[in-house]
């Protein structure tokens, strides 16, 4: 036992202690993909029991103004009513295909009086300004359309918009410049809309049923863990091979690791690094 009482040591314990605190930070990151496969899991389920569905009355899937819930997104909802044109905004910053552009935000007003934002579609930026070439235009009058429903967005902080646009589509922002009852805890992506127009913006497709690499991180970052510690005792091993080289048992086993690797014979390695130096 004498003979690893370096091991022991506050140098050690020292190393030691990394080692633990570096494991004990790859469970909480191990913990956090495992979480995020979660959301991303609810997110595909969310996606394959309600973009397809038949529409359902908004008021029944969102009764209140201000309130969204989460699994009711994506889900479609049939309602009629008439587009507020000249209180059409512009969502900077939304790039598609990697391409640059803008969403183009235009407030529907139902026939109970109640206004719901409706994402149109996306347009790209123009070509000398910071703002489309062009906007389709909505169908006039008494419109009937279907929407899939999401959340609103959170404000950027530090982030602003010229006027006619918005950094995010944060509804309580666009709800003070309609300055109408209007639904600040979800919006509306446009499915259809009758009467139908020529000019369409770019709809945006459904979202990938793909949970992504979250499992597969959870498990490299337990490994990474688990072989911080084998590390450890990979390093304790061979200090103590260098303290006690001289001991005759010692000796006896670095001859016999010597020697197996003798028999072993060169790897591919070694032989292509012969070549080479040929």
């Amino acid at each position: 036992m004498k003979k690893w009482r370096f091991a022991f040591s506050q140098r050690w314990f020292g190393y030691l202690a990394l080692v633990i605190a570096f494991a004990i930070g790859c469970v909480f990151l191990s913990q956090w993909q495992f979480d995020r496969r979660g959301e991303a899991a609810a997110e595909v389920a969310r996606v394959s029991a309600n973009w397809d569905a038949a529409p359902r009355q908004l008021e029944k899937v969102m009764p209140e103004l201000t309130e969204f819930d989460i699994d009711n997104k994506w889900m479609s909802v049939a309602v009629s009513g008439e587009y507020l044109e000249s209180e059409q905004l512009l969502v900077r910053g939304r790039p598609y295909s990697g391409q640059p552009g803008f969403e183009i935000l235009v407030p529907f007003e139902l026939e109970s009086g109640r206004v719901i934002v409706v994402d149109r579609g996306w347009v790209p930026a123009g070509n000398a300004q910071d703002s489309p070439d062009a906007v389709p235009a909505p169908p006039t009058g008494r419109v009937e359309i279907v929407l899939r429903l999401k959340p609103g967005e959170p404000t950027v902080q530090g982030r602003s918009a010229p006027d006619g646009q918005v950094a995010t589509i944060h509804l309580p922002t666009v709800a003070d410049l309609v300055d109408k009852p209007t639904y600040i805890g979800g919006y509306g992506l446009l499915a259809s809309e009758s009467p139908s127009v020529a000019d369409m913006p770019l709809a945006y497709p459904q979202p990938l049923l793909d949970e992504g690499a979250h499992l597969s991180y959870a498990f490299q970052w337990v490994a990474f863990g688990v072989l911080a510690f084998i590390g450890l005792g990979w390093a304790v091993r061979q200090e103590y091979r260098l303290i006690n080289e001289a001991d005759p048992a010692e000796r006896e086993r670095a001859e016999k690791r010597k020697q197996k690797v003798e028999d072993r014979g060169p790897t591919d390695a070694e032989i292509e690094d012969a070549i080479l130096d040929a």
